[in-house]
């Protein structure tokens, strides 16, 4: 009975605080009103005759005391508004902060975009430190990566194991980038001639975007001891233990973010399956033009098996890659046989693009 009366006193007190606030905010706007009016009357009484024109009213024809109340009254309705706005601040219905998120918050920058879903924020920011990772994060962790949050604010938890072993998988040879099926396809010993023929070569330094399991860095450090960075898009991918395991350095990166290289330094970019038409044209544009600046001029951009539905092929996708203004060594496309290739009438595009060399 006790906690109901007390629940009872708190709901009164916030309905009190509120009538009162609309209060004050009625009377400083009503009080502002008047002042205006009689600012208004005075001026034209002081600076215009009944047989001239009215004149223009300006900062300067004002006396100055009524220009200071009114700056102050303006100053209290704003203040008001934003009490009145953000009820939040003077009510407790509202949870803290984790602990968490303000030691951060003091320490290190955090993104807008995450601060821009402080709900999701605050759930995977609530966790115990210096314990293990609670086992739900990774939903909250690709919601907040989606909604451009990155890099993930989260530090001081034990991150949760693999459960399998990838090691038997380090020293197989993935035949796709050795034959050729199609003409979409592209092997690494056509990749190394066509290289060399637009005068590309030799491809010491390439990034493999959405790179799964890191078959096209064995295949190239085989070839041309070229070293590879893959990067994946989603977290804690089972493909990522896979690429570490054959010696590779699996980087996590977000297709909204910038890719965590310097720029003009690589020979190769490759984008795989998971860059298609599900991924919004603004994100696209974001991919291609950072693509840009990390290849050094006469570097190649190799877009490998992008799907999209047929009909938006020219007139959405070919001007995107053709803004570069990059030269065309290969382009191919092809129907995306499989179900739902079929049922969206998707076609699949292969292309290798080379960056103009500089003037």
């Amino acid at each position: 009975m006790r906690k109901e009366k007390m629940a009872a006193g708190g709901v009164g007190a916030g309905t009190t605080y509120s009538m009162g606030l609309n209060l004050l905010l009625l009377v400083a706007m009503v009080a502002t009103n008047i002042l205006s009016l009689y600012h208004l009357s005075s001026s034209h009484r002081l600076f215009s005759s009944p047989t001239s024109p009215p004149l223009p009213l300006s900062s300067d024809q004002a006396p100055e005391h009524l220009l200071r109340q009114l700056h102050t009254i303006r100053a209290t309705i704003s203040h008001l508004s934003h009490l009145h706005t953000h009820p939040s601040d003077t009510s407790s219905s509202s949870p803290p902060p984790p602990p968490e998120l303000l030691l951060l918050s003091r320490l290190s920058a955090i993104s807008s975009a995450c601060a821009s879903h402080p709900t999701l924020l605050r759930q995977y920011m609530n966790y115990t430190p210096f314990s293990p990772c609670p086992t739900s994060s990774s939903s909250l962790a690709e919601s907040l990566l989606l909604r451009g949050c990155h890099p993930l604010p989260r530090r001081r938890c034990f991150s949760l194991l693999p459960t399998s072993n990838p090691s038997s998988l380090s020293n197989t040879q993935d035949p796709n980038f050795l034959s050729v099926r199609s003409t979409l396809d592209l092997s690494v010993p056509q990749l190394l001639r066509l290289a060399r023929i637009s005068g590309a070569a030799p491809i010491n330094l390439a990034l493999d975007v959405a790179g799964g399991s890191g078959s096209l860095a064995a295949a190239l450090r085989r070839a041309s001891n070229t070293t590879v960075l893959t990067t994946t898009l989603n977290l804690g991918h089972p493909f990522s233990q896979t690429a570490a395991s054959r010696g590779f350095v699996p980087l996590h990166s977000p297709l909204q973010s910038r890719f965590p290289v310097q720029d003009g330094v690589l020979d190769l970019v490759r984008t795989g399956h998971a860059v298609n038409r599900w991924i919004p044209i603004p994100v696209l544009e974001f991919l291609v033009y950072d693509v840009d600046r990390v290849l050094r001029p006469g570097g190649l951009l190799w877009i490998d098996h992008f799907f999209c539905k047929g009909v938006d092929l020219d007139p959405v996708y070919r001007p995107l890659v053709s803004r570069l203004g990059y030269r065309t060594i290969k382009w191919a496309v092809g129907d995306k046989k499989d179900n739902g290739g079929v049922k969206n009438r998707e076609v699949y595009l292969t292309a290798l693009l080379q960056k103009p060399f500089a003037a």
